[in-house]
């Protein structure tokens, strides 16, 4: 079994549109020790079974599209490969959190694993980068910097790891193109330099305020947030997820049986930083 692990951005700073439709990008992605989980054994056939709270977002989706699919298929060179996958779905759909990105960077884990020949790691990340902005950052799913459109990535100090993480969704999905049109243009300057803790605390997402025209309640849940006194609160990617950092693990389940007692409709997500 492999932990599609939860992705966080620490910071995301827009800086400009591209030429080809995509934005330049500055990140640093983060990942929560929680997550889907997904298994694979020996079949006849490819195949694909889903389970979980989330299952029922991805039930519409023909196999073929289905990242886990194109992940295998990739893996491969070009035939789906006759294994059996189970998806237990735990994190929602159109989040912020890469959730389909981690699903298929965790398809190519198990795979290799199961390989009698496994592919090196650069191979990994080229198959990962032909799969979306996101899913090279998840195939280690331990903190790097992204930048270009998040598939340049280097290695940042890892002084976040043990960071006790909130996640809070309100149960709407926020899908990632509308986000970037409504995004200014403004470039509002570099990331910080530095390591993980640095950029965090240093940073921020521009693509909030965007996100917040189309989901207003992610306002809501920020300025809760913040009345809890968190090393940090912040939108995760195009949203609508946002987390919290504690320095103290208590703080983080006080605050979330506070929130779901609040709002029980709300999605919440507790764990550490890796």
């Amino acid at each position: 079994m492999e932990t599609a692990y939860a992705k966080i951005n620490l910071a995301l700073h827009v800086r400009a549109r591209r030429a080809d439709g995509y934005h330049q990008l500055e990140t640093v992605f983060a990942f929560l020790d929680q997550g889907d989980h997904l298994t694979c054994a020996n079949s006849d056939r490819f195949s694909l079974t889903l389970s979980g709270k989330f299952a029922d977002g991805l039930a519409d989706e023909s196999v073929s599209d289905n990242l886990i699919f194109r992940a295998a298929n990739l893996y491969a060179g070009g035939v789906a490969p006759a294994v059996a996958f189970c998806l237990e779905k735990s994190l929602p759909i159109a989040a912020g959190l890469g959730g389909g990105s981690a699903d298929a960077a965790a398809a190519l884990r198990l795979l290799n694993t199961c390989s009698s020949a496994p592919l090196p790691t650069e191979r990994l990340l080229e198959i990962a980068a032909l799969l979306g902005a996101d899913v090279p950052a998840c195939i280690g799913s331990v903190p790097v910097t992204g930048r270009g459109i998040g598939t340049m990535l280097e290695q940042v100090e890892n002084d976040v790891s043990g960071l006790s993480c909130l996640l809070v969704n309100p149960n709407k999905p926020l899908s990632t193109a509308p986000v970037f049109r409504a995004w200014d243009g403004l470039d509002r300057g570099p990331m910080p330099q530095g390591s993980a803790r640095d950029i965090l605390l240093g940073g921020r997402n521009d693509l909030e305020i965007p996100a917040i025209r189309l989901c207003p309640e992610i306002a809501e849940i920020l300025l809760f947030l913040k009345s809890t006194r968190p090393l940090v609160s912040r939108m995760s990617g195009s949203g609508a997820t946002c987390f919290a950092l504690y320095e103290d693990a208590g703080m983080l389940e006080q605050v979330r049986t506070e929130i779901s007692a609040m709002h029980p409709g709300w999605w919440t997500m507790a764990g550490q930083l890796r």
